[in-house]
């Protein structure tokens, strides 16, 4: 019996050489629309659906395939007698091979100038379908929806090796693929009508690249990306030069993003083990990075930069002194990038900042679930600020109080900042106490403390951290207020002369 191959593709790339290659095998072609007027154009004998149904497209193509004399070529049993006598009876013939992509769905979604009615359109139906009874019918029918295996199909076409093994893993690529697509389209539908908590989520990311290990070298990792998620982002990010990102690497640059993109001035932020080690801001980026280093020199050593500014000639002099894993930037001059290559093991980034501001869920997995919310955008100047205490912060320490406030947010918490001088002092970072924190901070800024102002990203629940405060020298403390015990903390900075900026909201990070 002759051997019957349907194609209907929507990327057409490779589709004519393996077309030739099935005729060749003995196969006979049916076809759809453009992919039949492709064939034909390139001599390659195929015969339409209508000929096989005996009935027209009609609605613009939105109903072609959808027919028995299809489906029921591509479903039937072949070792099922009634399913045979049903063919039979019925005058329909088996399909055994599908060649079948979808609709550019994601493509469209990405066109700017791309209406609501063009997404609609170009959401595909009769593919899916075809694609997934093909699938579920691997048994009898082989089916390939990625172009980049049609030399392999056909190789073991012709080897006779396409078993039910490996068209079993084909039917298993073609589910992914339908899953991520209507994904997609969920995802499209669900932002249309604006629900924000719908009863299920379906989140599709597509492989980026297989990693050496995880956070250790006996887990297994790998790197996916959401198909249409922020190009401000790691994984969107062009690798000028260095050896492959880690698990590791990754985790800590996206966190220096997250960070970075927090000030419009030119900033330089250092990060280790995802919490910052320096944040320095200044005139232009070479001075940032050196408030930033001279922040924590110590702890900056093996950490990653993230810049918000070209990496100039000067920088770069900067960076070239110091082991750093990752440096990330908008763009690096030819200058710089002259300098920074000459080191092997540095990775240099490019991201465009464009998307910075582009607000995407955080999406946190916990074993058997996964925790859904916004990201912390809440800004100083969202706050409902007061100042409960008898001395108002000077304008000097206003500006480092912002400052302050920005860097905490992104501090594993228990979390205490100093800042002075356009830079970060001291970070006490994930500690089970607040005070705890404190010292940590107070004692790595050491005499710069004096005159510092600190952050905390929650109120403080008893009036010891202003008490350390004091004995250090801070001048003044912006944090969340809200305590039943503010009075204690308020009077405790009274006492010191110290002025306290309430903002009204916490910035909790776990």
């Amino acid at each position: 019996m002759k051997k019957r191959v349907l194609i209907s593709v929507s990327n057409k790339e490779k589709i004519g050489e393996f077309a030739r290659g099935l005729v060749e095998l003995g196969y006979e072609i049916i076809s759809t629309g453009g992919t039949l007027q492709a064939l034909r154009h390139e001599n390659i004998p195929a015969m339409s659906v209508e000929d096989v149904t005996g009935f027209p497209e009609i609605l613009d193509g939105r109903v072609k395939t959808l027919h028995p004399f299809i489906h029921g070529g591509l479903l039937a049993k072949r070792n099922d007698p009634d399913h045979q006598k049903q063919l039979a009876d019925n005058g329909i013939e088996p399909i055994d091979l599908v060649v079948v992509n979808l609709y550019p769905f994601k493509q469209t979604l990405e066109r700017g100038d791309a209406t609501e009615s063009d997404k609609i359109e170009n959401i595909d139906i009769g593919g899916p379908t075809m694609l997934r009874a093909a699938a579920k019918n691997f048994a009898d029918v082989a089916v390939v929806v990625d172009p980049e295996d049609y030399a392999d199909v056909l190789q073991a076409l012709k080897k006779n090796e396409l078993d039910e093994q490996k068209r079993k893993a084909l039917a298993a690529k073609v589910f992914r693929h339908t899953a991520t697509y209507d994904a997609l389209i969920a995802e499209y539908m669900t932002e249309l009508v604006g629900e924000e908590q719908p009863e299920s989520v379906t989140f599709t990311f597509e492989l980026k690249q297989s990693l050496r290990y995880g956070e250790n070298p006996h887990q297994k990792a790998a790197f996916y990306k959401q198909p249409l998620g922020s190009k401000f982002s790691i994984a969107n990010a062009a690798q000028l030069h260095g050896k492959e990102l880690s698990y590791n690497n990754i985790r800590d640059a996206d966190a220096a993003l997250q960070m970075v993109k927090e000030f419009t001035e030119p900033a330089a932020v250092a990060v280790k083990h995802m919490n910052p080690c320096g944040i320095g801001i200044g005139a232009s980026i070479s001075e940032a990075f050196k408030k930033a280093y001279e922040a924590d020199t110590t702890s900056i050593f093996g950490g990653i930069v993230a810049v918000n500014r070209e990496v100039d000639q000067e920088t770069a002099r900067q960076l070239h002194e110091i082991f750093l894993e990752i440096v990330i930037a908008p763009s690096f001059s030819q200058a710089a990038l002259d300098i920074l290559q000459a080191k092997k093991n540095i990775r240099l980034l490019t991201i465009p900042f464009e998307d910075a501001n582009k607000r995407e869920k955080l999406l946190t997995s916990v074993e058997g679930g996964l925790l859904v919310q916004d990201q912390d955008t809440f800004t100083f100047e969202d706050g409902n600020i007061s100042i409960p205490t008898k001395r108002e912060p000077t304008a000097e320490e206003l500006a480092s109080l912002k400052l302050a406030w920005k860097v905490v947010k992104h501090v594993k918490s228990n979390a205490i900042v100093v800042v002075g001088d356009r830079m970060t002092l001291g970070i006490g970072a994930g500690q089970m106490n607040r005070v705890g924190a404190a010292k940590i901070a107070l004692e790595q800024a050491g005499e710069r403390a004096k005159g510092a102002v600190i952050a905390s990203d929650a109120f403080f629940p008893m009036s010891d951290t202003v008490e350390e405060a004091a004995k250090a020298g801070i001048t003044a403390i912006i944090q969340p207020g809200g305590s039943i015990r503010d009075e204690d903390s308020i009077k405790e900075a009274d006492k010191h002369g110290i002025a306290m900026v309430f903002t009204g909201v916490r910035h909790f990070k776990h």
